[in-house]
């Protein structure tokens, strides 16, 4: 299983709109280290949900529901989509600020490559921010 951190701005898709919807395609994407990392997700891979730009927290956990398939939304097909499905919102939002405070999350990618919207993480981080989130 793989871990992966995911970003959007609350006010143009947040968790309770996942959580609401049931399922969603991730799409839109359109760097290619993301779109990379998109190519990567497989289903039943674990995904954090941050809330970026005004809350700047990991709010939920999300699973992916179906690998990366061409994005809908782009003209062209070397852009890529997953769909999403929640699976357990956290007790506590981790925020940006607790994240830069914890020294085992030192070289996590959310730090290193703040402008990311799709990235990976290694299990010890995952567990890391989860132990955090409750």
């Amino acid at each position: 299983m793989n871990y992966w951190l995911v970003k959007s701005e609350p006010e143009t898709y947040a968790w309770a709109d996942l959580v609401k919807d049931g399922r969603t395609t991730w799409d839109g994407v359109r760097n290619f280290q993301a779109r990379n990392n998109l190519r990567l997700m497989q289903p039943d891979d674990l995904v954090l949900f941050y809330h970026s730009v005004s809350e700047k927290a990991v709010v939920g956990i999300a699973k992916v529901a179906a690998a990366a398939y061409p994005d809908p939304t782009a003209d062209d097909e070397k852009w890529l989509a997953v769909d999403l499905v929640p699976f357990r919102e956290f007790k506590d939002p981790v925020t940006l600020e607790q994240i830069k405070k914890d020294a085992r999350l030192e070289n996590i990618a959310l730090l290193r490559q703040s402008r990311l919207s799709v990235m990976p993480l290694r299990s010890e981080e995952f567990e890391v921010l989860l132990s955090l989130g409750n």
